[in-house]
C-alpha cells in the first residue's frame, strides 16, 4: 500500500504567510497526480490566499510548476502581490487558522467533515480531538492530529 502524499500544514508559516507552503505544495502534488480531490485555487484557504495576495492563481501556478525553492515562490509572491505589511500578513495569517463555520450551512460542512474522518478511521465522532476551526480538520484529516 503507498502512503498517501499530503501538502504540508496550513499552519506552517512560509515568510509569515499561513497557507502558502501547502498552496504550493497542493499545485505540485495535484500536477503529479497524487491529490486530485483536495479543494484547488477557487475555492477555500487557496482562494483566500490568493484574494489576500492579490496574485494570479494561474501565473502563481506557473511559476510553481517551473520550479524554484520556497524561498524563490515567496519572492516571486512578493514582487507580484500588492504588498501587506507585515502586521496584513501577521492578522491575516491568524484570522485564516482560527476560522470556523461562520454559518448554519458552513456548520453543517463543518460537522459532515469531521463524520467523514471519523467512519475514514472507523471510530466514533467522540473519539477524535475536539475541533472547532478549519484548519485544525484538515490537520485531523491528514493525520498530524
Amino acid at each position: 500500500m503507498t502512503q498517501q502524499a499530503y501538502p504540508r500544514s496550513p499552519k506552517a508559516l512560509l515568510g509569515g504567510i499561513a497557507h502558502l507552503g501547502r498552496f504550493i505544495d497542493k499545485i505540485r502534488l495535484r500536477h503529479a497526480g497524487q491529490i486530485q480531490d483536495y479543494n484547488y485555487i477557487t475555492v477555500g484557504f487557496d482562494k483566500y490566499l490568493v484574494d489576500f495576495l492579490e496574485i494570479d492563481p494561474k501565473s502563481f501556478e506557473q511559476q510553481v510548476l517551473s520550479g524554484g525553492t520556497d524561498d524563490e515562490l515567496l519572492a516571486w509572491v512578493k514582487t507580484n502581490s500588492r504588498k501587506p505589511s507585515d502586521q496584513e500578513i501577521s492578522e491575516w495569517s491568524q484570522g485564516l487558522l482560527s476560522s470556523g463555520p461562520k454559518d448554519d450551512a458552513a456548520r453543517h460542512r463543518f460537522q459532515g467533515r469531521v463524520q467523514d474522518i471519523a467512519t475514514k478511521r472507523g471510530v466514533p465522532v467522540a473519539s477524535l480531538p475536539l475541533v472547532s476551526c478549519w484548519a485544525d480538520v484538515i490537520e485531523l484529516d491528514e493525520g498530524r492530529l
